[in-house]
């Protein structure tokens, strides 16, 4: 994915100040920030759920702004929001359904990714509000990769999860980005683990893309204090 000069905003209430990125394929890109600098209006400007003012992006060439939310999915966008957005009253089962009928596919593409996440197996009737934070966390993964996306949008993939779980959602993203050729575009705030994925790190501030690091430059303890503290 390409996106050259992105603006975009909330009625009068500019946000994005002409950002420009590229995610190369298999590559995992790491977005940090302070709250309220850009991070998720970039990812819904990327996904279309946001429209972008002025710009341009690029999946595989061609060009996808204009295109709906839903087209640029079947196109090979995947994204999985910030608060995992799953619907707590359908069953895991159903939240997996649901995704392969919006992708325009069949039951058994929700059948398939069950291969990747084993765990669900047993909530499969389970209601999505009754899983725990990390439960949900891993259906909505589950639920984005239904469609086998080429490209994956994570907006804090960490938020809410115990600590002691981050490092095993680290090694699934990972796995997964191996097993599948994905690539990754990662929000985050916790730095050691957006550090293990990411193989550059974007910094943004008040909507603009201001330095690139590779992952061992995010080492620097004053990048916590500067985007993040």
């Amino acid at each position: 994915m390409e996106a050259e000069g992105l603006y975009a905003g909330y009625g009068r209430i500019g946000v994005l100040d002409g950002v420009s990125l590229r995610v190369g394929a298999g590559e995992c890109v790491g977005i940090l920030g302070h709250n309220g600098t850009g991070k998720t209006t970039l990812l819904k400007t990327l996904m279309g759920l946001l429209p972008a003012a002025r710009g341009s992006i690029r999946l595989d060439g061609e060009a996808i702004e204009r295109l709906p939310a839903h087209r640029r999915a079947r196109a090979g966008l995947g994204y999985v929001p910030q608060g995992r957005r799953i619907f707590p009253a359908l069953s895991v089962r159903d939240n997996l359904r649901f995704a392969a009928a919006a992708a325009g596919l069949g039951e058994e593409a929700a059948e398939a990714v069950l291969a990747d996440f084993p765990e669900l197996l047993r909530l499969l009737d389970r209601l999505g509000g009754a899983l725990s934070g990390g439960e949900q966390q891993i259906l909505a993964l589950a639920r984005a990769l239904v469609a086998r996306p080429r490209l994956l949008l994570l907006d804090e993939p960490t938020e809410g999860i115990q600590p002691s779980i981050v490092q095993a959602m680290a090694e699934r993203i990972g796995g997964l980005r191996a097993a599948r050729g994905l690539s990754v575009l990662l929000v985050e705030q916790n730095l050691d683990f957006i550090r293990a994925l990411s193989d550059r790190v974007l910094l943004i501030h008040r909507g603009r893309i201001v330095r690139e690091l590779p992952a061992a430059g995010m080492e620097d303890p004053a990048l916590e204090h500067e985007f993040i503290g």
